[in-house]
């Protein structure tokens, strides 16, 4: 829901009300579409997670590859008026899909999904991404820590993150819930 009462709507579709809508779409309050909000073509697969960002524009993850006919794999920032967000750049993205995505107060993106690489390089299930799409170093959650699937994340008021879902952590079964310092530890 934003803030002015309009209602982004992700999921596997692909029409509403019989007009060609492609897994993402947003309706005004009255549930009408917005046709001011137009991703054209929109996405080859399946939307699971829309985050609002302060400045009005959309992360959007899922299990698509493409957006608009162009290679996206499974990460995009779209604008408010549904064009790709260009300053964005995930290069060649994600190998598995996105479940969830959290916006930090300093800007940075914490993603969550099942997925083994970012970028062609080794990264599993949790990622902390700047504000531009690369990697934030800074985020280090170790080797092979979440090769199971993170389903949520989420930041408490003191900066920490709270990550659950289905994974093995540090080669220690755990089953749901783990809590990291902002660092990744």
């Amino acid at each position: 829901l934003q803030p002015d009462g309009k209602i982004i709507v992700g999921g596997s579709f692909t029409t509403y009300q019989g007009q060609s809508q492609f897994s993402l779409m947003r309706l005004n309050a009255d549930g009408t579409l917005d046709t001011s909000f137009n991703i054209g073509t929109g996405f080859n697969g399946s939307v699971y997670v829309v985050e609002l960002q302060l400045d009005g524009k959309l992360l959007v993850g899922g299990l698509f590859t493409t957006y608009q006919g162009q290679s996206q794999s499974r990460l995009v920032r779209l604008n408010p008026d549904g064009s790709k967000d260009n300053t964005f750049n995930i290069g060649s993205g994600f190998n598995g899909y996105i479940l969830d995505i959290k916006v930090q107060s300093d800007g940075k993106i914490l993603v969550g999904g099942f997925f083994s690489t970012y970028q062609g390089q080794t990264q599993y299930g949790l990622i902390r991404l700047n504000a531009d799409g690369s990697k934030d170093t800074s985020f280090n959650i170790g080797s092979n820590t979440f090769t199971g699937w993170v389903s949520r994340v989420l930041q408490q008021n003191d900066g920490k993150i709270i990550v659950t879902g289905t994974f093995p952590y540090n080669f220690e079964l755990l089953f749901g819930i783990v809590r990291l310092n902002l660092d990744g530890s």
